[in-house]
């Protein structure tokens, strides 16, 4: 079970990765989502994860107390807008864009509901 979480974790790192390049995808949910599953399969990846410069203030601020920095939720709140004018300037159906400004819109509710560092 641990191979299985391990496999989970550095697969979820990767997907984190490519969150960097591609704004569809968010980073620091999948790096939350692999110091979980690293911390049920491997102390070393556990501990790489945390001790990480760019990802492990932002998980410890995660930890913590549920906090995200104001850095971070300027920089997503942009890539949200940017992914979603794309869609829009792409000429995306209507109902598509419906459903997209929801759930964008409940992804930033949730984002700036959040305590800030």
């Amino acid at each position: 079970m641990r191979f299985l979480w391990a496999g989970l974790g550095l697969i979820s790192v990767g997907l984190g990765i490519v969150g960097i390049f591609l704004p569809l995808l968010p980073t620091v949910p999948f790096m939350l989502l692999a110091a979980f599953l690293f911390s049920r399969s491997s102390p070393r990846l556990h501990n790489w994860i945390l001790s990480h410069k760019t990802f492990g203030p932002l998980i410890e601020d995660w930890n913590r107390s549920g906090a995200i920095r104001p850095r971070a939720k300027r920089l997503a709140t942009l890539s949200i807008v940017a992914v979603f004018l794309v869609s829009v300037v792409l000429g995306v159906r209507p109902l598509i864009l419906l459903i997209q400004a929801a759930v964008l819109g409940a992804v930033l509710i949730f984002l700036w509901t959040r305590p800030s560092y």
